[in-house]
């Protein structure tokens, strides 16, 4: 593995290559697929997890540099999926990262004729923000799927790209981690209830609209990114001389 030098790293990197170790320990990895990527809201150029590397051993040295310009020159250490990066930062200026992943219950969610609901705070964060992409559920190659992808989008905060994945999204890095994993835990629940048969409760219009007040103001959000980091931290001592600088 490559040796890092911490001085050389920004903040925004190290905090995507520990997003990455906290996707990989709530179940997202899938060999060395799947992305995260990061950038200064509004910046043509982002840095993304390389093509080689999976969420498990991400680190700052093995995020490479890319532009969100359709003609712009590709790293080869790029993942093949880069336009769907460029796509979504394009259409979204405010978008500062972008996780895209694997994960089971996202997936398996994403293939049912279903919707995500407000039966737990992550569902009352994500009902009516989640989209359905259904065009192909192939690998994202070319800039015309990637646009697609971002149109169905929109301004939401993730879309199941039906039979492949899901992508999700933030104003920060630290917010599109954390809605990943808030995405992948209310996929789980909602499930589990479904697969019942019984019938289920979900909270009241006035709940949600109070939920995503204080359960997902930006203090709240960047206490959970607080616990993710001190959580990677104890499970990976490898990464020890890079995650203080984060």
């Amino acid at each position: 593995m490559t040796s890092e030098r911490p001085s050389g790293h920004s903040p925004l990197v190290i905090q995507a290559a520990i997003g990455a170790r906290a996707l990989s320990a709530h179940g997202h990895d899938d060999f060395n697929q799947g992305q995260i990527s990061c950038r200064r809201p509004g910046s043509t150029r982002f840095m993304i997890k390389g093509a080689l590397v999976g969420f498990d051993e991400a680190t700052p040295s093995r995020f490479v540099e890319a532009d969100i310009a359709p003609g712009a020159d590709v790293d080869a250490q790029a993942p093949p999926e880069l336009p769907l990066h460029q796509s979504i930062y394009a259409a979204r200026p405010e978008i500062g990262g972008i996780v895209h992943s694997h994960a089971p219950a996202g997936l398996a969610f994403g293939a049912l004729d279903a919707e995500v609901e407000s039966l737990s705070h992550e569902g009352a964060l994500l009902a009516g923000a989640v989209r359905r992409f259904r065009d192909t559920s192939n690998t994202v190659l070319t800039r015309e799927t990637g646009d697609a992808i971002a149109r169905c989008l929109s301004d939401g905060i993730a879309v199941f790209l039906v039979n492949h994945g899901s992508v999700v999204v933030g104003r920060s890095v630290r917010h599109a981690v954390v809605f990943a994993l808030m995405l992948e835990r209310a996929c789980r629940l909602q499930l589990d209830v479904l697969a019942t048969g019984r019938d289920y409760a979900v909270s009241t219009a006035v709940d949600v609209a109070a939920k995503r007040d204080y359960i997902f103001a930006d203090l709240s959000v960047r206490s959970y990114w607080e616990h993710t980091r001190r959580r990677v931290r104890r499970s990976h001592p490898d990464i020890e001389s890079w995650v203080r600088h984060a």
